[in-house]
């Protein structure tokens, strides 16, 4: 339905859960909170489409991140990037507690590590940690917003179906897959799409600052691969989980 479609239109326009967990050699973060004992590296991650039905939910993303932020024992903290994005609300919440969770704990570090794929609300994401580590080949970046729908009418025109919306409201049956394309009301989405489109460029400006080398397709949805995604500064280096746990912290 409708609400689907709203639901997943900041994401990688193809198809693409989040873990809870802290890796140390002596104890672990999890879902009973154990102890770290001391000089943990933290690692939460966000594996899947982002909904807040999904294991990668910013309910459970930020949980994670609290209870890695707030034990005494940890050194750093990883955030494991693997999503093609999801819900521009869910991204924007976890992005929003990094920051915040940064600020509180300002000698605690955060980094991303991006596996196979961060890609428009999963990039969103990454943009909001210190630094972010990517493989040669990672699927980087998607900084743009769809909205996904479809229109029926020619279709219900040729089997002689007719569609009897009836509304209290001009707009309540807004873009209506039954009804012909309203031009009102697809400049009114396209000025609303525009906008979230600018508040995910003024997320990654803000999250990478100087070290993003703009080039005009840069927000226009493009993805690049990890080696040429650090030539960008959309990330800062190559790595992976266990190097950035034993090399930086």
């Amino acid at each position: 339905g409708r609400a689907r479609r709203w639901g997943i239109f900041f994401r990688l326009g193809f198809a693409g859960v989040a873990l809870l967990i802290v890796a140390s050699g002596l104890a672990a973060i999890g879902a009973r909170e154990r102890i770290c004992l001391d000089k943990c590296t933290a690692l939460v991650e966000v594996r899947g489409e982002m909904d807040p039905t999904s294991r990668a939910s910013a309910e459970r993303v930020i949980a994670g991140l609290q209870a890695a932020f707030k034990n005494s024992g940890t050194k750093g903290v990883l955030l494991r990037i693997n999503s093609p994005g999801g819900s521009p609300v869910q991204a924007g919440q976890i992005y929003d507690e990094v920051r915040r969770l940064r600020a509180k704990y300002p000698d605690i570090p955060l980094h991303a590590v991006v596996e196979d794929i961060a890609a428009s609300g999963g990039y969103y994401v990454a943009a909001a940690a210190d630094r972010i580590y990517v493989d040669r080949a990672s699927v980087v970046g998607s900084i743009g917003v769809i909205y996904r729908g479809f229109g029926v009418v020619a279709a219900l025109d040729k089997v002689g179906v007719e569609s009897r919306t009836v509304t209290a409201g001009t707009n309540k049956a807004f873009m209506d897959p039954f009804s012909p394309v309203d031009p009102d009301q697809k400049a009114y989405l396209q000025a609303m799409l525009d906008e979230v489109h600018l508040q995910f460029i003024g997320a990654v400006r803000d999250g990478r600052g100087k070290r993003l080398k703009e080039a005009p397709d840069m927000f226009s949805g493009l993805v690049w691969h990890g080696s040429k995604a650090i030539e960008l500064g959309l990330a800062d280096a190559l790595g992976n989980v266990d190097g950035v746990a034993r090399d930086v912290f």
